[in-house]
């Protein structure tokens, strides 16, 4: 995005701590209108945005390890993460484990203070895959015949002409996703993966923004956007992403969809857990007890 000096900024992550930085915003706002104290979630978000690029980058490594451990392998490369390489689900993990042992001290729901946060997941999802986009060869999609395939333009390319030059610079077509390495150069036609995720991350919003009027039950909105996060990716974008597992088991090759990605399959006991939290929750409770607590103060 802007190069000063060794300093380099990056799309990847500008959009995505502009998204954290929105989500913030937004969790202060639910905070205030839920009775929460918007102090506490400023003083644990030093805390959380640490956990969470430990995390991401901790179970990325876990997931990917060839890329450091092994033949080829380079441990150092552990560290460098901005080179590119995290995972959601380890992110949000990261963010998880940093909010419980400080809701532990500071005498606090957990869960509450989670809730104010699923929109920000859903925003900082938009920005990585725009991101993505913005880094050519990041979640590249599948080789695909579909209409919607997008031709790939080969490295070198001008980056829509002037006007893009100017915005994007040259780097957006200097590289490509690995799949255009298995055809010719100029006839690259992939799934637009990094598009497909920013649906996924629209697709949050929209659960995490009902969920949140629906109740006021710690836990209900988080639930709802792991749950909703999982199944949309799965569906969504993980069938179309150029990353199969050692047995490939395709729906349609030529078309470039496949199923069983390591994220779905991860995914799998993640919804169940979650969807067992909503089962035993008991969504209205919270509000009844408002409600209970208004009229005795109002008497």
């Amino acid at each position: 995005m802007i190069q000063i000096g060794p300093l380099a900024i990056r799309w990847y992550g500008f959009l995505i701590a502009l998204g954290v930085l929105v989500g913030m915003l937004w969790g202060l706002r639910l905070a205030e209108r839920r009775g929460l104290d918007p102090e506490k979630l400023l003083d644990m978000a030093p805390w959380m945005v640490i956990a969470g690029i430990v995390g991401a980058r901790l179970v990325y490594v876990i997931t990917s390890p060839s890329a450091f451990f092994g033949p080829g392998g380079n441990l150092i490369d552990v560290v460098k993460i901005w080179q590119g390489g995290i995972s959601i689900h380890g992110g949000v993990l990261g963010v998880i484990v940093a909010m419980y042992i400080y809701a532990r001290r500071a005498g606090i729901s957990m869960w509450a203070y989670a809730d104010l946060l699923t929109p920000m997941g859903g925003l900082g999802i938009i920005g990585g895959r725009i991101g993505n986009f913005m880094n050519g060869t990041d979640t590249g999609g599948r080789l695909t015949d579909l209409a919607i395939g997008f031709p790939w333009p080969e490295v070198g390319t001008p980056t829509f002409g002037a006007f893009g030059r100017f915005v994007f610079g040259d780097p957006l077509w200097q590289f490509a996703p690995p799949a255009c390495s298995q055809v010719p150069a100029g006839s690259c036609v992939v799934h637009l993966a990094p598009l497909y995720g920013a649906v996924v991350g629209v697709v949050v919003i929209v659960a995490a923004v009902l969920a949140l009027r629906r109740s006021v039950t710690p836990g209900f909105a988080f639930a709802h956007f792991v749950v909703w996060y999982s199944v949309a990716r799965s569906l969504i974008e993980e069938p179309f992403r150029d990353n199969p597992l050692f047995w490939q088991i395709f729906l349609n090759d030529g078309a470039g969809i496949g199923i069983f990605t390591l994220t779905q399959l991860v995914s799998i006991p993640i919804v169940l857990v979650a969807l067992y939290t909503l089962l035993v929750m008991d969504p209205d409770k919270a509000a009844k007890q408002q409600q209970i607590s208004r009229r005795a103060g109002g008497r």
